[in-house]
């Protein structure tokens, strides 16, 4: 399945070095499937979003391929793509960008034609360039955030209640931010998503994490705040916390931490693993945690 990472440092503009791996789940493993893109976005010191993606196909034969960036800036969103639907071109790689926000996703719906018909409605048709549920989930959050006036928190609730109620949904894991603030949302309970809280003084080392999908590493985050998020525990930190189904975070410019249980019911029509077609059924696979 996606990999999702994001990463906040609050005002502070930090150096992250990234890696995106482009492996299978391990190297003995060679018949699985690579993925199907990599992508980072960040929020540079002037406020400004940028995104580094490629599309990765599954049918590269190199066992162990490695994309790097070394980036500055407030906010990072890394991703790496299992496709499920659309095509395998940068038009369909995370993270995507709309009114200077970054999004990425992780996560299966169904019901594209009623999602799109809702796009018209609230005329955010015209942002989607790919073929991806996940962008079109981030139009309609869009839509909606557009509707309350920016308020981006108000906007994400209310377009995922819509989803939880009008569409099947098996996974929906979002990670959003602008070059202040970030939202993180795990729904429902399907996918795993991991909080890692770095803004006391009892983490002095620098920020270096790592997967088999995803590093990241940072020597200006010693002993500096910042808030990290994850698919997965990428080190044997014991303040990793699984964030719980239905929970939106966000957090401002300050690093505040708010929680909230946005979505206690699951969606109308969930998604069981059966339920998926052959491709998305097979992007579920286990993930090994850790380095």
């Amino acid at each position: 399945m996606c990999r999702l990472f994001g990463l906040h440092a609050g005002t502070d503009v930090v150096t992250a070095t990234f890696w995106l791996l482009d492996a299978p789940d391990s190297l003995a493993a060679q018949s699985r499937r690579n993925p199907d893109g990599t992508g980072i976005g960040v929020f540079d010191a002037d406020a400004v979003p940028h995104l580094y993606k490629e599309p990765i196909a599954a049918w590269r034969d190199a066992a162990f391929s490695t994309e790097a960036h070394e980036l500055t800036g407030t906010t990072f969103i890394a991703h790496v793509r299992y496709a499920t639907t659309g095509e395998l071109d940068v038009a369909n790689t995370h993270p995507f960008l709309q009114d200077g926000r970054i999004f990425a996703h992780n996560g299966v719906l169904h019901g594209l034609e009623t999602v799109e018909e809702r796009l018209r409605e609230i005329g955010t048709a015209d942002l989607v360039a790919g073929q991806t549920d996940s962008e079109r989930v981030f139009a309609l959050i869009t839509g909606y955030v557009r509707a309350h006036d920016g308020d981006i928190g108000a906007g994400l609730r209310e377009a995922v209640g819509w989803l939880a109620a009008n569409v099947p949904i098996y996974a929906l894991n979002i990670l959003l931010s602008t070059a202040t603030q970030m939202w993180a949302l795990r729904y429902p309970e399907t996918h795993q998503l991991y909080l890692l809280d770095r803004r006391e003084s009892a983490a002095p080392a620098e920020l270096d994490l790592q997967t088999h999908r995803i590093r990241a590493h940072s020597e200006q985050l010693r002993g500096r705040p910042a808030v990290v998020f994850a698919s997965e525990p990428m080190d044997a930190d014991p303040r990793w916390r699984l964030i719980d189904s239905g929970e939106l975070i966000h957090v401002d410019a300050d690093l505040t931490i708010t929680a909230e249980l946005a979505f206690p019911d699951p969606p109308a029509r969930q998604l069981r693993r059966k339920d998926l077609t052959v491709v998305a059924e097979e992007a579920q696979h286990p993930w090994k945690t850790g380095k």
